[in-house]
């Protein structure tokens, strides 16, 4: 019988749980309704930079129209709700399966040619994506947007208790962080990076590049477009010049890039460093200087990269296990430097 649980070292089992647990306790205790919404972006754009990054990072293919597969979820899942009362939670599915579909249309053609083909098409499909939904007024409402409609029950994915949301966004975390996991110690894994390196001589030995990168951008959409549902019933409106943004797509990317691209925790890292300083900035000098906090947030994040060009889990752990090689040499040398 097939078990994931093989393909996941019991170290990052623990990191994980260790985390779950810490995040639990947070959202319980804390009662200040705007650290709590820190907390659950937090945790929410971790789980969508680590689907971005089993294409972006793991395969090595720069998506930077990944907001086309999170909008495609959070309208599917909206409009469904409103227009058929389907429960979001159902309507989540069936927009992860849309937009899976919507991947594999994209990435079929574009993974059989070389160079950026992928990253444009990725950009402009969310660009169409959004005028789309621009001039579909009667069924999308436009550019005024849509609001869902506040009717608390577990069924209806909306919760009086923000607290609750916290704890959605938690599973939702774990859920990528695991997929993450078995991907990166599974054979797919193992294909992707040698396709990521070099994929000339991955190539050579055999390994069907397009097919393996398709099915990551696979996984990714599906797993971006279940944040999008998430994303739509927290926040209770969407529209289409948010959903479908670039800026979003490249926030994704960047997180991934400043935590450490093509690992499992460089994405968490990334989106809980990046995301606190930007709600907090926004917060506090949004309202008064206009623009102020973009300059702070983005000069901050320049400083990040250039002093950790790898990515801060990379860097950490090359620091340890210098540490480590040094400490170990000492205890070795010590014995004989005492004779």
């Amino acid at each position: 019988m097939f078990s994931a649980y093989r393909f996941i070292p019991r170290r990052s089992l623990y990191v994980l749980a260790g985390l779950a647990v810490l995040a639990g306790v947070v959202a319980f205790s804390v009662t200040d309704k705007f650290y709590l919404h820190v907390l659950i972006m937090m945790l929410f754009y971790a789980s969508i930079s680590s689907a971005w990054n089993i294409v972006g990072g793991f395969a090595g293919q720069l998506s930077l129209g990944h907001a086309a597969f999170f909008g495609i979820g959070a309208y599917t899942s909206t409009l469904f709700f409103i227009d058929l009362g389907v429960s979001p939670w159902i309507g989540m599915v069936i927009g992860a399966m849309l937009a899976t579909v919507v991947a594999g249309g994209i990435g079929y053609p574009s993974f059989r040619l070389r160079g950026p083909f992928f990253t444009l098409v990725t950009i402009a499909f969310a660009e169409v994506l959004r005028i789309l939904t621009l001039y579909a007024h009667d069924f999308t409402k436009g550019s005024i947007g849509i609001s869902v409609p506040f009717r608390p029950a577990l069924g209806n994915f909306i919760f009086r208790q923000v607290s609750a949301y916290a704890y959605v966004a938690l599973a939702f975390l774990a859920l990528t962080v695991l997929v993450s996991l078995w991907i990166e110690n599974s054979r797919l894994g193992y294909y992707l990076a040698a396709i990521r390196e070099d994929e000339d001589a991955a190539q050579a030995l055999g390994i069907d590049a397009a097919r393996y990168k398709l099915v990551a951008v696979l996984i990714s959409a599906f797993l971006t477009a279940l944040g999008g549902t998430f994303y739509a019933q927290y926040i209770f409106y969407i529209e289409p010049f948010q959903t479908f943004s670039l800026d979003f797509s490249v926030l994704l990317a960047m997180m991934a890039i400043i935590g450490g691209l093509g690992t499992v925790w460089g994405p968490v890292a990334g989106a809980f460093l990046v995301t606190p300083l930007q709600e907090f900035l926004q917060a506090k000098l949004g309202g008064e200087l206009q623009g102020l906090h973009l300059v702070i947030y983005g000069t901050a994040l320049i400083i990040v990269v250039i002093l950790l060009p790898q990515g801060i889990v990379p860097s950490v752990a090359a620091w340890g296990r210098r540490a480590l090689g040094r400490f170990g040499a000492g205890r070795v040398a010590s014995p004989e430097g005492d004779a």
